[in-house]
């Protein structure tokens, strides 16, 4: 309920005092007449035909939609109930004086707009129809606004409205062609009005569209090694859903594998070799057409793992009787191995022989070279002992010494 405060009154005196009211239709209309100062003079209702309605407190018109609210020597309050689009005009509020001064109220009455519907479409449409959407909403006053939504999305149509007596009829039209895409969406009319404070009418339509199948295929990894396992599944989109499906392969029928194994829309393979090289095909169908993908399996070799060895092999020599130059000698030491190769893991068995081969000799020379010194140690010894034995001094022995060399040879000691 809306009202517009009008108030008629004079500076001074006894002047009655209304309100304009607006009333959605259906609704209520309380209509209200008031003065400042009364001196028992008698209040009265009319409505837009001059019909009295009420007298004071005494009900003049037969009307079971119109009763007394309050009714003093200073107010006179009425209220129609279920009011209608008829009921909408001016009424007046008369109080009987000398002379009789009057008010009037405008009551408003707004219409209610319908429930729109949407016309024009047909199920199944097939992809390429064009169709117009119309929307249709009848009984609003003032006129309703109409709005398309596609989905949760606004889209413009074109508006049109008509009188009809009090009321107008409302119409807004969509042109649409239709794919693939439109299939399943939504399609929305809303009415929004004055008279609609809390909410708003609308009605919606699903586009159902029909159109011949396009299929993909989905494959669970992206490069198949042998031993792998490997799933491939036809996935079609079409309307109606185009299923069974076929598998094909080269051409041809599929092997039959135990490692194969078609279930559904899915090919699988448990254990991958390079036998299943091909092209395999997926061909779907439904009364619209015929689809079909491809996917070319190529299965490459699992990759090697090798372990290092603990002990290098024996170098060869080359087969012949001639004598080894220096080409045949690198190549038996190296073990015929590429000269250009990267270098392998060290020998660790070789380098230990090569340790111990080092000491060894080292101890040997270490002990000879001791028995030679100790030799030439001892010699010297003993001849310069035997010239002193009778010598009177020291340069006497020496030549003693030195006379005695050709006896020497019998005398030298030899230490085993």
């Amino acid at each position: 309920m809306f009202r517009d405060i009008l108030a008629i009154s004079g500076a001074q005196g006894q002047f009655p005092i209304v309100q304009n009211m607006t009333v959605t239709e259906g609704g209520i209309a309380n209509l209200t007449c008031r003065v400042e100062h009364n001196d028992n003079t008698s209040l009265q209702w009319s409505n837009p035909a001059q019909q009295t309605l009420f007298f004071g407190d005494k009900k003049a018109l037969r009307d079971n939609r119109i009763e007394l609210v309050r009714a003093t020597s200073q107010e006179l309050t009425i209220s129609i109930s279920e009011v209608t689009l008829a009921d909408e005009g001016m009424y007046t509020c008369s109080l009987f004086t000398m002379p009789v001064k009057t008010a009037k109220a405008f009551l408003t009455v707004l219409g209610v707009p319908k429930k729109p519907e949407i016309n024009g479409l047909t199920k199944p449409l097939l992809e390429g129809d064009q169709i117009t959407l119309t929307c249709v909403t009848s009984g609003s006053k003032p006129a309703a606004d109409v709005r398309w939504f596609k989905n949760e999305k606004e889209v413009k149509g074109a508006k049109e409205v008509n009188a009809s007596g009090k009321t107008f009829t409302v119409k807004s039209s969509l042109q649409l062609l239709v794919n693939r895409h439109d299939d399943g969406v939504a399609y929305t009319c809303r009415v929004d009005h004055v008279s609609l404070t809390a909410t708003h009418e609308e009605t919606t339509q699903v586009l159902e569209v029909h159109y011949a199948p396009y299929v993909e295929i989905k494959h669970s990894i992206p490069a198949p090694l042998e031993g792998q396992y490997l799933k491939l599944e036809c996935v079609p989109h079409g309307n109606p859903s185009p299923d069974p499906v076929l598998w094909t392969k080269d051409g041809g029928e599929l092997p039959d594998l135990d490692r194969v194994i078609v279930e559904g829309r899915e090919l699988t393979f448990m254990s991958l070799n390079k036998t299943d090289n091909g092209t395999y095909r997926c061909e779907a169908t439904n009364h619209l057409g015929t689809s079909q993908a491809e996917y070319k399996l190529v299965v490459k070799d699992a990759p090697t793992t090798s372990s290092p060895s603990t002990a290098s092999p024996a170098p060869t020599l080359p087969d012949n009787t001639g004598p080894l130059d220096s080409k045949d000698l690198n190549s038996a030491v190296t073990g015929n191995r590429d000269p250009n190769a990267l270098p392998g893991p060290p020998d660790h068995a070789l380098i230990g022989g090569i340790v111990a081969v080092v000491v060894f000799a080292t101890l040997c020379l270490i002990i000879v070279l001791g028995r030679y010194l100790a030799r030439h140690k001892g010699t010297y010894l003993t001849n310069e002992a035997k010239g002193a034995d009778d010598a009177p001094d020291a340069d006497t022995a020496i030549i003693n010494a030195d006379g005695n060399h050709a006896h020497a040879e019998e005398k030298k000691e030899y230490f085993i």
